[in-house]
């Protein structure tokens, strides 16, 4: 005991019981904490090593024509050649690589709808019978979404910008159809179509069409949200989140219909029915009356 007292009445030993406290602290908090700091510490690391990656892809597939840090390029009497890439957002970024639109090979007054690049492309066959066939080809498809992940999030953190839509909204079984047909009539069919069949525009521009499969609940959100080449930006103010769902739900339920006459006819309606009908009605009679006057008659032979 009096070692002890002795002990602690020695100038230093204030320091060395505030040290081996804070040691002791040390030790219990890494001992309860260790999981989640290792955790954050990989998310972090990871998150770099994804952004680092969209800014490689960026560099080889967009920088030539958008600039090196998005802010688009013009020619020598400047005219714009790529627009900025600034606050455009990862849904203007999925929509443009998954659609195949861009990277854009032959620049002209609309970029057409085309398979995606390889290192983009997400729409792989997967359902091959060989083991080794399908785990190739789901590790590709995989590398393609992270790619197209990558990318996209690289081109948001330059300016930020409308998100992609979560499945939950682009779902269209929660969709209204009967509104979503109002909807879509009111705001869409003028370039669209009245069933999303397409439609040209002045320019050399077109509404391309949207009652095909390949076109994605997601793809048809992110346009409306986005307003890609002449379309229209049709923000949540104009269309709600739910309004964009119910469009979506009346294009996939439109897709499914079937055409009792057989060819669709583009679903215009009766006067292009009624057009068909008339042209090839008429042209077989035209050609039944040609076929009719040509034969020469036999002559009667005299009694």
């Amino acid at each position: 005991m009096k070692r002890f007292t002795a002990w602690r009445r020695r100038p230093w030993a204030g320091y060395a019981v505030v040290l081996a406290a804070l040691a002791a602290i040390g030790v219990l908090y890494a001992g309860f904490t260790p999981q989640n700091d290792r955790a954050e510490a990989a998310g972090n690391a990871q998150a770099a090593e994804d952004l680092q990656n969209g800014r490689q892809l960026y560099n080889k597939n967009c920088a030539s024509c958008h600039g090196q840090n998005g802010e688009g390029t013009k020619d020598a009497n400047g005219k714009p050649i790529a627009p900025s890439l600034l606050g455009v957002g990862a849904a203007s970024v999925d929509f443009q690589v998954s659609t195949g639109r861009m990277p854009a090979m032959n620049p002209g007054a609309q970029m057409p709808r085309k398979r995606p690049i390889p290192e983009f492309n997400v729409d792989v066959k997967t359902d091959y019978h060989e083991p080794e066939k399908r785990e190739a080809a789901e590790k590709q498809k995989a590398q393609a979404e992270k790619n197209l992940a990558d990318l996209r999030n690289y081109i948001a953190s330059l300016g930020g910008g409308p998100a992609v839509p979560g499945a939950e909204q682009v779902d269209p079984a929660k969709g209204d159809a009967a509104l979503g047909g109002k909807l879509f009539r009111t705001n869409c069919a003028q370039c669209h179509n009245f069933v999303g069949s397409g439609g040209a525009l002045t320019g050399g521009k077109y509404a391309p069409p949207l009652d095909k499969s390949d076109v994605t609940p997601t793809q048809i959100y992110e346009a409306m949200l986005t307003g890609p080449q002449a379309m229209p930006v049709f923000n949540d103010t104009t269309l709600t989140p739910e309004n964009k769902r119910d469009i979506i739900a009346y294009l996939v339920q439109t897709r499914e219909e079937p055409n009792p006459g057989g060819n669709g006819l583009g679903r215009v309606g009766p006067v292009s029915e009624g057009l068909a009908g008339w042209l090839i009605g008429l042209g077989l009679l035209v050609l039944a009356a040609m076929w009719i006057t040509a034969k020469k008659p036999k002559k009667l032979k005299k009694s």
